[in-house]
């Protein structure tokens, strides 16, 4: 399998308009895997409780935040997401001169999850992951095959006021913290020389192996990298092309802008072939702490073909079933050993619909643009009244707890019309 990853993007003020954090990710995955959007309450529990992730079980917390996942149907974890304290992580694909085939362990998107259920900022999100990763290592096949596809995972998390990139070799890391601007991360390291956070023996490691002499400064995507960092900036790949993007908006950028970042196919964000964009998430996150964020998910493929909608965290916010795949248990094939003997169907309602509806729009030219159009449509409403939440605050919150299912029954209403 050769090395495909995701683009994830995050702006800050001054960058973006109003006073907001945007933050967008693809999710890039092979193109038979379904990807869910779903939602978790918080929960307390207690002493000596386990969690079991996508492989190992570890030590659960005494209590864990609300959090709404875009994640692979087949485990536990998420490729992308967000908590009820609007901290929003993406991870991304690296690969180094470490290799990334150890034994199972804690996946990039386990990390994720673990992140958001237990940080209430990106800071001490980055402290969790980078804990988790120290004690329990990362490893295990990160596609639902016996392929044994395996990488080291980077992360962008932001919250009300920053963000943070953290980049993972094995057990070593580095962070980096972004308080203004804008800042994105594709399948290559990107830290480079400010580094804000490490762990402790992280050059040491570098060191004792010959990929840094101990006196020359010291950049993390050089040493850890196989590549130089020229290579990340190399003319057409997906970083460089994302970065100019924003950098096209900057200063204007918007929950939009973040979309149509998203949907772009001329610069390869929004993937096609073998491995494809399975799922798509921007969220939007005033830096009044008084209002809310409105985090929008496609739970389907290709977000030019995809309607985005909106999720706010309330009390009383009720189960994503639409968005939901069917559970199999203890007799899931990835809970069984040898893993991955046979697939299930993982289809849940909302991807059944779409996957029909793009057939269309691949085969009925003039149909399919108007189904597309009337998609936007509805896409716009949505963010139109979106906008005075974000503006004015939630004045009845019960009332925004069926916000996502209820967008997920007019999109499929609107496929029905089509």
């Amino acid at each position: 399998m050769h090395p495909s990853s995701c683009d994830t993007f995050v702006a800050l003020p001054p960058s973006t308009e109003g006073q907001r954090i945007i933050f967008g990710k693809n999710s890039d995955r092979p193109c038979d895997e379904v990807q869910e959007v779903v939602y978790f309450p918080p929960r307390d529990y207690s002493p000596e409780e386990k969690v079991e992730c996508t492989y190992i079980e570890i030590e659960q917390v005494a209590h864990t935040y609300a959090v709404v996942l875009s994640k692979p149907a087949w485990l536990w974890g998420a490729e992308m997401g967000a908590n009820e304290h609007q901290v929003c992580i993406g991870n991304e694909a690296v690969w180094g001169r470490e290799s990334a085939d150890g034994d199972e362990a804690l996946l990039g998107m386990d990390l994720v999850r673990l992140g958001l259920e237990r940080a209430d900022t990106a800071e001490k999100a980055v402290n969790v992951i980078t804990e988790l990763l120290e004690k329990y290592g990362q490893g295990g096949s990160c596609m639902e095959d016996e392929c044994g596809f395996t990488y080291h995972n980077s992360f962008l998390i932001s919250d009300r006021k920053e963000a943070w990139l953290l980049e993972t070799s094995g057990k070593y890391w580095a962070a980096e913290r972004v308080e203004a601007g804008y800042r994105n991360i594709s399948n290559q390291y990107g830290i480079t020389t400010k580094i804000d956070k490490e762990h402790p023996e992280m050059r040491e490691y570098a060191r004792s192996k010959g990929w840094w002499d101990g006196k020359s400064e010291f950049n993390f995507a050089t040493v850890y990298s196989f590549m130089t960092t020229a290579r990340i900036e190399a003319s057409g790949s997906r970083y460089c092309e994302g970065k100019a993007l924003l950098e096209k908006s900057n200063g204007h950028i918007t929950a939009e802008t973040m979309m149509d970042i998203l949907r772009d196919k001329d610069s390869g964000i929004n993937m096609e072939g073998m491995f494809m964009t399975t799922g798509s998430m921007v969220s939007v996150i005033p830096t009044n702490p008084a209002l809310p964020g409105v985090h929008y998910f496609t739970a389907t493929p290709d977000p030019e073909r995809s309607l985005f909608k909106p999720f706010i965290f309330v009390k009383h916010t009720n189960q994503l079933k639409q968005t939901t795949s069917p559970s199999y248990g203890s007799n899931d094939p990835v809970k069984k050993t040898p893993r991955f003997q046979s697939k299930p169907d993982r289809k849940h309602e909302l991807f059944v619909k779409h996957e029909l509806m793009a057939a269309i729009i691949d085969t009925y030219k003039d149909r399919g643009k108007k189904i597309t159009e009337s998609m936007r449509q509805l896409e716009k409403e949505k963010m139109t009244e979106m906008e005075k939440c974000l503006s004015e605050g939630v004045e009845e919150p019960d009332f925004l707890a069926n916000l996502f299912p209820d967008s997920v029954k007019e999109e499929m209403a609107a496929y029905s019309k089509s």
